[in-house]
């Protein structure tokens, strides 16, 4: 089992929080420089499609986050495309994917090959998962 510090564990009752409200698959939560927090779920309208984190990213650099220190996936996927969004904000960003019971199974950070955006794109359209665009 992967034990988390009391601030990732932070990320994820906020990610965890955050899917319960939205009801929807996944829910996330990031962390900016300052020490601040956002959570969002997945929007899914018609005109506008965002996972979970990439809605996270958005509500962060929407409030002027400047860089991220980690962020948490609860029920999503490895191949999200808000990681290439927290890449491209804080390429060093902890990335905690963990399942709807908040229990983490994996870690992506910037050595981990997860984290290449080509690939997460790639992924993720084979996979027809929610976008942006």
């Amino acid at each position: 089992m992967i034990e988390l510090d009391i601030e990732d564990n932070k990320l994820v009752l906020l990610a965890r929080g955050a899917l319960g409200r939205t009801g929807g698959s996944s829910g996330a939560a990031i962390r900016d420089t300052d020490g601040r927090t956002y959570a969002a779920g997945e929007v899914n309208l018609t005109e506008l499609r965002l996972t979970a984190l990439q809605a996270a990213v958005a509500a962060a650099i929407s409030s002027g986050a400047e860089g991220f220190e980690a962020a948490v996936v609860v029920g999503g996927k490895l191949s999200d495309f808000g990681i290439a969004a927290v890449r491209e904000i804080s390429a060093a960003a902890r990335i905690i994917f963990a399942g709807r019971d908040g229990a983490v199974f994996e870690i992506a950070d910037d050595s981990v090959g997860i984290a290449d955006s080509s690939n997460v794109a790639a992924a993720t359209a084979d996979a027809h998962e929610v976008h942006g665009g």
